[in-house]
């Protein structure tokens, strides 16, 4: 049975890197983003190369009626896999960053994403299948002093998947939260993040390479993803370390070197 994953921010990156996979294996796609142009051009040349279908939805998930939207858009349309990819940060001392922009990063990364998953989980529990990717980050496991919003977004989506993942335990219906490292995407020059420590220290993965994660953990309904040996050693000692320990460390690596 040919399956449809509808993928927030597929018009680059991560997204876009996820759409090329699904669609690589029969599934038909449902792109988000707010670049129309670039979801057609994408739309068209997963169609001709996979011979899968795939449907344009163009929505601003910073808007709080976009989520309602896209599923308005995709009605006629069973949802098999949901993948919550859209998101963005932002660096600076809180006390100096704009408020409207972190209001933004809070509608996008945890309330499109929570209302997104609202919306498309009662059909999948009705049909007793269905997978929910969420992207979270490295950044969900410790506080992040220089990007604080952003870190606690994160820790958000990360806290959401694993407890919705246990109570879906037994239902057909799987959630797993994808966690990356410094990944090389749009997502660091949007957050202006090239020049601070952690960038220069630790070499990015390739968006394809953390997609590839993401897709196979999906797929072994594995309920945390972590991309790369040293992201996960670094995961694993962040929670035994004492805490104020780690949240200097991580202020020191958001620091400009």
């Amino acid at each position: 049975m040919k399956q449809t994953a509808l993928i927030t921010g597929a018009s680059s990156g991560i997204g876009l890197d996820l759409a090329h996979l699904f669609a690589r294996d029969g599934h038909d796609v449902v792109l988000v983003a707010r670049s129309g142009d670039k979801l057609r051009a994408l739309a068209h040349e997963l169609e001709v190369e996979h011979q899968v279908r795939a449907h344009v939805v163009v929505a601003d998930l910073a808007q709080p009626d976009a989520p309602r939207a896209i599923a308005d858009a995709v009605r006629a349309l069973e949802i098999d896999v949901l993948v919550n990819n859209a998101g963005f940060g932002l660096t600076g001392a809180f006390a100096e960053t704009p408020l409207a922009s972190e209001l933004e990063m809070i509608q996008v990364n945890i309330t499109a994403l929570t209302q997104l998953t609202k919306l498309f989980l009662p059909a999948m529990l009705a049909r007793k299948r269905g997978r929910i990717l969420n992207v979270a980050s490295t950044a969900a496991f410790q506080p992040g002093p220089l990007m604080a919003v952003y870190y606690a977004t994160k820790a958000y989506v990360l806290s959401f998947s694993e407890a919705i993942a246990e109570e879906l335990s037994g239902s057909g219906v799987a959630v797993t939260a994808l966690c990356p490292g410094p990944t090389a995407t749009g997502f660091a020059d949007a957050a202006a993040m090239h020049d601070r420590r952690l960038f220069k220290m630790m070499r990015p993965m390739t968006s394809m390479d953390v997609a590839r994660s993401g897709y196979r953990a999906l797929q072994h309904g594995k309920r945390v993803a972590v991309t790369g040996a040293r992201n996960k050693l670094l995961a694993q000692a962040v929670r035994v370390s004492p805490r104020r320990l780690t949240v200097k460390i991580t202020r020191a690596m958001q620091e400009k070197v």
